[in-house]
């Protein structure tokens, strides 16, 4: 890890909320929300060029059948406009391509670096063409309201800083009868396996991350934040309150992850 990412890591440490400050979450951290994004933005700047290998790596492989399942449920349909949420490196903007005839995709992430990483994929898989690369805040997203079919978002949303605030704006930029999908890990799996799992994240994933990306604590982070993430029964409640109707969700691979989906009408 670089010396500059020690020093931002330690600064993140010393430097606590006020009394007066709102507070988020950064993993196990209790950080003010103003410096939540620019911490996170460290986080995937230091692991971008290794993103997509460590995921295979970390998962076995099994990601891309979650990511199969979720473009799955989407069904893409020809001509479709899909936005695609913190999917920089272009994993689910490219499934979406293979299977859309004539469908295009915007990709929109906080983070250059992964999005620099997407569009020289694009480039060399001949979908430049169909595919455009956005820096923008979930938050506060730089597109039209009700204009675009479908939004997905795969393993970001508990990055966001207020999540209540980016589901708002999914519903804003759909059109009516667009739909909302999102695919994420639950802290939840089934009972038998919870330890097991648990000893797998904190103890091996780290490990993992310092050996293939030279950054451990950004995978001490990604660990953690799941944990922080909302069990599925209370995402759905959240999707709901953001105005969705027809929502549901079902998880996969004993509850490691849910597949999320809310419907504008």
């Amino acid at each position: 890890m670089s010396s500059s990412k020690d020093d931002k890591m330690s600064e993140t440490h010393t430097q606590a909320p006020t009394e007066s400050e709102a507070t988020t979450h950064f993993g196990f951290q209790t950080v003010a929300e103003d410096k939540k994004a620019d911490m996170v933005k460290g986080v995937f700047n230091s692991v971008a060029k290794r993103y997509d290998i460590m995921n295979d790596v970390m998962s076995m492989g099994i990601h891309r059948l979650w990511k199969d399942s979720l473009i799955n449920t989407v069904n893409p349909r020809p001509g479709m406009h899909l936005l695609d949420l913190a999917g920089g490196t272009g994993d689910i903007a490219f499934r979406f391509l293979e299977t859309s005839r004539g469908g295009t995709v915007t990709v929109c992430d906080i983070n250059a670096e992964m999005l620099a990483v997407g569009k020289e994929r694009a480039e060399k898989a001949g979908y430049a063409g169909r595919a455009e690369f956005v820096c923008g805040d979930a938050m506060k997203l730089p597109f039209a309201s009700r204009s675009v079919d479908a939004y997905t978002i795969s393993f970001g949303i508990r990055n966001v800083t207020r999540i209540h605030e980016a589901l708002e704006e999914a519903y804003r930029v759909l059109k009516p009868g667009g739909t909302f999908y999102c695919l994420e890990f639950s802290p939840e799996v089934v009972p038998v396996l919870q330890e097991a799992y648990d000893t797998y994240s904190f103890n091996v994933i780290p490990t993992m991350g310092e050996f293939i990306t030279k950054d451990r604590d950004s995978y001490q982070y990604f660990v953690e934040s799941i944990r922080r993430f909302p069990t599925p029964q209370k995402f759905e409640g959240m999707i709901r309150e953001a105005g969705f109707a027809r929502v549901k969700y079902r998880t996969m691979s004993a509850g490691i992850v849910a597949i999320h989906q809310g419907t504008r009408i």
